[in-house]
Formats: structure tokens, sequence, C-alpha cells
């Protein structure tokens, strides 16, 4: 199979990102779940934040997914599709509800409670694989949230890279592992690791790699143990990331941000670093863009923020390494 890199790049690249997204309820900012009056009404989805913050990048994208005919399923199809992504992929189910998650701030962290069992996305299978909306697509991104939801979904996702039923299907695959515990009923560690072994693009955190395949002191660790992507991202919190292709690799921190909110994070850096390695070879260009696009998430209670100001994009992705590490994001 020949790398997504090494092939000329598409003078228009679409990406279609298939997966959950939940009507999404959250308490005022510093409240509990349990002492909150009121909600405020959201939504919240890993694969639809990554295609509106490509939206958001002037990036063709689409999102692939499967709602309840109930108005949350309208209201989650409605607000991606306001940020500009292309929804004509997405499923109605009229006998399964669309997915709901509670979001329920702590003092050090923000608990999430999900009811998503039996859901119309959790219903979906290796035949939307078949959409045109996948296979038009430049590039199919995923995450290892959606072979949580079912058995099916879990066949959907070994299906496109290539882990079931034959030769790997196309478009390429972007996967990022985004491992969630709650949704596991058994250690998924050796089921993700083949996924994602299997992927072209992989983005992966640190953390998650120790919790899943044991001690990862370093990015180079995590290489070993994915030595088959043709792109691997190894993203270290507030550290920085580390982008790995072929022989070459990068190494960019991160940038000193006034955090709002850590939930939606890492779906922007995806977004960002897609959006830049798509248009260039530039390790170090797409790596910032990650970094500046997750800025967006940090600085917002919400999933997906605006991005900073675009004179500020350019020029922190062209900045010197020492204006680069100096930088800081203004609150917004």
């Amino acid at each position: 199979m020949t790398p997504p890199a090494t092939r000329p790049r598409p003078q228009h690249p679409t990406v279609a990102c298939l997966g959950e997204t939940m009507a999404s309820l959250a308490p005022a900012a510093g409240t509990s779940l349990q002492a909150a009056d009121q909600l405020h009404l959201d939504i919240a989805g890993a694969e639809s934040n990554v295609a509106m913050y490509l939206a958001d990048h002037g990036v063709a994208a689409r999102w692939v997914s499967s709602v309840g005919d109930d108005p949350l399923g309208h209201l989650v199809r409605h607000r991606v599709a306001q940020a500009g992504v292309d929804v004509s992929g997405v499923h109605t189910d009229p006998d399964r509800p669309t997915g709901v998650m509670f979001k329920d701030p702590g003092p050090n962290a923000t608990r999430v409670h999900y009811y998503r069992r039996g859901s119309a996305a959790a219903a979906m299978t290796s035949a939307v694989l078949d959409h045109p909306c996948v296979t038009t697509a430049s590039l199919l991104h995923l995450s290892g949230i959606t072979p949580a939801l079912s058995y099916t979904c879990r066949d959907l996702v070994r299906t496109a890279t290539g882990l079931c039923h034959g030769p790997r299907r196309r478009p390429a695959v972007s996967f990022d592992v985004n491992f969630r515990p709650a949704l596991w009923r058994n250690p998924p560690g050796a089921f993700l690791r083949r996924l994602a072994n299997q992927a072209d693009i992989v983005f992966v955190g640190l953390d998650e790699a120790a919790s899943l395949w044991g001690r990862c002191p370093t990015a180079d660790t995590v290489r070993a143990l994915l030595p088959r992507p043709r792109i691997l991202v190894v993203k270290d919190g507030a550290v920085g990331a580390t982008a790995y292709c072929g022989g070459e690799s990068a190494f960019v921190p991160a940038l000193a941000i006034d955090v709002v909110e850590v939930v939606g994070a890492g779906d922007a850096f995806a977004a960002g670093f897609l959006a830049g390695v798509l248009g260039s070879d530039d390790l170090v260009r797409a790596l910032r863009l990650g970094h500046l696009t997750a800025a967006a998430a940090l600085r917002s209670s919400g999933d997906h923020g605006p991005l900073p100001q675009a004179d500020l994009v350019e020029q922190l992705l062209t900045a010197d390494t020492v204006d680069w590490s100096s930088a800081r994001i203004p609150e917004m």
C-alpha cells in the first residue's frame, strides 16, 4: 500500500470524519452537575469537532454518522452544518435516539457521563464505508471512540483500517487513539494498538499510550510500538508534540495558554495538523497549526471555539523558534 505522503496531493483535498456526535448538557462554569439549577445545551463529538475545525481552516470537511429522528438529532445536524461541514452523509434513524452526555465540572477536572448505549450512531455498520461521502474523500478520519460503541461499530473501524474483511479500503485513514476508559468493558490496549498500526496517520497522547501499552517514557518509545503508520503524532499535553514521517521527526513545544477547558483540545489539534499536512510536507508547520488550533478549544468552555486571529496565526507559523516558544495566546 502506498502511504498518502508519497502520492500527489489532491488539489482540493476532502476529509470525511466518521463518528458519533451527541447532545451535550453542562452547568455553568464552576458549578457541579449535582448543584446546578440550569444546564446549557450544546453538541459534542470528537469526529465532528475535527470536521468543524477543518472547515475553519478552509478544508472541505464531511461528517458521516447517524442521529435519531428527534429534536436533539436535528440540533446536532444543524450545528455541525452551521460550521460549514457537509452533513449529507448523516443518516436519520427513525427507531433509535441521539446520544446524550453530561459534563460535571470539578475542582481539578471535568467528569463526563454518557447516555449513548443503543443510540443511532451505535447501530452504524461497515456499510457506511460505501457511502459516497466516504468513498470520494481524500482522507477518512476515525477515532478509538467509535469501536467502543458496539460490535457493529467495532467491525466498521476494523474494516476501514483493513484489520478484517480482506484488503484495506480507501481512502487513506487518519486515526486518533482517543482512549475513553468509561466506554470499554475490557482493556482495549492490544486492539487499539493493532488499529493504530494499520492507519496512515495516527494521533496518540503520551499519557494514554502509557495507560494502554505500559511504560512509554518518550515519544520514541511510542514510535517503536507503532512503526507502520506513515505519520505518527505523539502529544505530551502542555509540553508539546512530536511528529514522525518516514525517517524524519520534529518536536514543537506547546503554547502558553490560560486554559478554560481541556475537552476537545485533542480533536482541535488533530484538525490543525491534518490541515497542515494536507497542504505541505513541513512537519513543524503542521505541528504549530495543531497547537494553534488546540488553543481555540482550550480557551473555550465548549468543544469548538473560535480560532486565534488569522494575522496572529500566520505570524506564529513563520516565527523563529525563540519567538514561538515565548508566544502567549491572548484571552478571547
